[in-house]
């Protein structure tokens, strides 16, 4: 027994020394993260306290249609509900490792039938042993079995704990690519609500260029019958309309495809938006509250999501190398068993229990472990530099929107101021024209000018609606 005790102990501590050998994991350190600026410009120093990005979405959106629209998509949108079922699995990874640590119990029956050799050790035995006085050991010798059979790996090194970890990161970051996905969802259902109404703007717009080039039209050639124009000038304003009729029928199609887009986001087929287009060019865009850029790591849902797989990738680097180290599994059974299934219900001679323990541990040939470790190693690294570029990506986002907002404010005040002045021009071209004190070549281009200008100023306030929309999605919000 000494020497069992001898061989056990110089096996156990072969396997002690050989995880020593585990190579050691890549420190990493978010320096990105301790880096983060303080403010997103020198101009604008930010309120801790004031952070639209903590807004709920349905007080941050006002325009009742546009709200009914995007409770919609939060109900069919198809990539929403495909990032739900990624938590579902995600949940079920950790139930899964979480199973792990529990003896795993499992019941059985069995049976078989047996016939040894003669002259083998084990016939030769069954050949001279009575079952019972007067009474030979069957041959063939049958075998019926049942009971309950228990498994459990000790979790020594805690690395079944590590790994139920992971899993419950990865989880948590599956949540928060939910949340993700809802900010977007937002985003791209109010950007395109905003595009399909400045398209029924400049619908509008066309249509009232094309009554008032079909009037200088007439009055072009009404001049020609009286001398006053020639017939060039009356084909120059057939073709100015011509191009404004074409115009209008690819505007109508752009709102046909947009209106489709939105369908599409809120998981419908074709039908028509409501919307009230009326109110488009006097909607006064929300005030946005940027906050200080250290916000954006507990409000940004995608830099939460990029934070929780790094911490899953760590620790299955962790996991990874205690595969290195030895395990510890206890086997045990406990039932029925007897070669007559007569005897199975003889107590307690037909009673079988067994209860093993073995540790073992890698001691040579470890390359598909050192494998293993090595892509976690890099996973690791890869999700660090995945955190740092969300971050920074986040912080730019953030600071280019601002400067978006104050330019395409100015933008906007000096196109309104250009249109209006285009429009008193196309009154005086025409009034001149009237006079034949001004040629067509006037006329056509103050109206061109004109519809150039109220076309572009309509998109610029598309562009500073949905530019609002764009930094409140930036700072975190939309999916409150």
């Amino acid at each position: 027994m000494k020497i069992y005790n001898k061989y056990i102990a110089a096996i156990a501590l072969s396997l002690v020394l050989a995880s020593c050998k585990a190579p050691m994991a890549t420190v990493i350190k978010d320096e990105m993260k301790e880096n983060v600026p303080q403010n997103f410009n020198q101009e604008d120093q930010g309120d801790a306290n004031n952070n639209s990005g903590t807004t709920p979405w349905r007080q941050f959106f006002t325009d009742p249609d546009l709200v009914n629209l995007i409770e919609t998509a939060l109900k069919n949108n198809q990539e929403l509900l495909i990032t739900l079922q990624e938590i579902e699995i995600a949940k079920s990874g950790v139930l899964a490792k979480k199973g792990r640590l529990t003896p795993t119990v499992a019941a059985g029956i069995g049976a078989g039938v047996k016939k040894s050799g003669r002259y083998t050790s084990e016939g030769a035995g069954d050949a001279t042993t009575e079952i019972e006085p007067g009474k030979e050991m069957p041959d063939p010798l049958g075998n019926f079995e049942g009971g309950l059979m228990a498994n459990w790996e000790i979790d020594i090194w805690k690395k079944l704990r590590t790994e139920k970890e992971a899993a419950v990161a990865h989880y948590l970051s599956t949540v928060e690519g939910k949340n993700f996905v809802l900010s977007n969802l937002i985003e791209e259902v109010a950007d395109n609500y905003y595009e399909l109404l400045a398209l029924d703007n400049q619908l509008d717009i066309i249509q009232q260029y094309i009554k008032l080039q079909q009037k200088a039209l007439e009055i072009s050639k009404i001049q020609k019958e009286a001398a006053a124009a020639t017939e060039l000038a009356v084909k120059k304003f057939e073709a100015e309309l011509a191009k404004s009729k074409a115009a209008e029928y690819t505007i109508r199609q752009n709102i046909t495809e947009k209106e489709n887009q939105i369908n599409a986001l809120l998981g419908r087929y074709p039908q028509p938006i409501v919307r009230k287009k009326e109110s488009f060019m006097s909607t006064v865009p929300q005030t946005v509250y940027t906050g200080i850029p250290s916000q954006l790591l507990a409000n940004r849902p995608d830099i939460k999501q990029a934070e929780l797989e790094l911490k899953a990738s760590k620790l299955d680097v962790e996991a990874a190398r205690k595969e290195f180290y030895p395990s510890l599994e206890i086997s045990a059974t406990l039932g029925l068993e007897a070669f007559k299934p007569s005897y199975l219900v003889k107590l307690p001679e037909s009673i079988a229990t067994s209860l093993a323990g073995e540790l073992a541990g890698p001691l040579i040939n470890k390359s598909a472990i050192k494998a293993n470790f090595q892509t976690a190693d890099a996973r690791q690294i890869q999700s660090l530099y995945e955190y740092d570029k969300t971050i920074l990506n986040a912080y730019l986002d953030v600071a280019n929107l601002m400067s978006k907002v104050k330019n395409i404010d100015q933008y906007y005040q000096l196109k309104s101021q250009e249109t209006k002045a285009l429009d008193q021009s196309i009154d005086i071209a025409n009034q001149l024209f009237r006079n034949s004190r001004a040629d067509y070549l006037e006329v056509l281009l103050n109206q061109r000018d004109a519809l150039d200008a109220k076309l572009e100023l309509i998109e610029a306030k598309q562009k500073q609606l949905s530019t609002v929309v764009d930094i409140y999605k930036s700072l975190g919000g939309g999916w409150k």
